[in-house]
């Protein structure tokens, strides 16, 4: 079985498509795929032009992204569900509420991710699949975020800074998941 992070935004054309080039570069060594759509994403449009410049200092060519509206059975095959806003988490937990205990907000899972306990995976076991565990087992050693505080701001209508802020942001999410993984296996 592959595993696979999904990454859910709004329109699949900044913040999710931006979380997936970054976390394609950050976890390069590990045998995990990565994806993104849109909770009402209009299916197959090209990245907003400030997040291709994002995705492109990658390394990776983001000419060939596309847009996908999000469908049951994306959330279904994805080991780790990371959504841009708790607006969208839910709408991914109503569609597959099988998905619950593995879907977060981005934010949300890097706070997790970061204050875990590194737990070696089960035999046969893989690290993304451990370093989730870890992440649940910490949601209770957690005060519950501030409203809001979950949120990735939409940096859509903004500037290339914005879209920039956006991305850095993204980072300080993601390190702490690579580094978990990296513990776990």
């Amino acid at each position: 079985m592959v595993d696979r992070v999904l990454f859910v935004c709004h329109a699949n054309l900044c913040r999710s498509p931006m979380a997936e080039y970054l976390a394609r570069r950050l976890l390069a060594d590990r045998p995990i795929e990565v994806a993104s759509a849109g909770t009402d994403a209009v299916d197959d449009l090209a990245m907003h032009p400030y997040a291709a410049a994002v995705a492109a200092g990658t390394g990776v060519d983001p000419a060939g992204f596309r847009s996908r509206r999000l469908r049951r059975e994306y959330l279904l095959g994805a080991t780790l569900v990371l959504t841009a806003t708790r607006r969208q988490r839910s709408v991914c937990t109503a569609l597959a509420p099988v998905a619950l205990h593995r879907t977060f907000t981005l934010r949300q899972f890097g706070r997790l991710a970061a204050a875990a306990e590194p737990a070696p995976g089960a035999v046969g076991d893989d690290p993304l699949r451990a370093a989730v565990r870890a992440a649940v087992r910490a949601r209770g050693q957690l005060q519950p975020a501030a409203p809001g505080t979950d949120d990735l701001r939409d940096p859509i209508g903004g500037r290339a800074t914005d879209f920039r802020r956006c991305a850095e942001e993204i980072q300080r999410s993601l390190r702490p998941l690579a580094a978990l993984i990296g513990s776990a296996g």
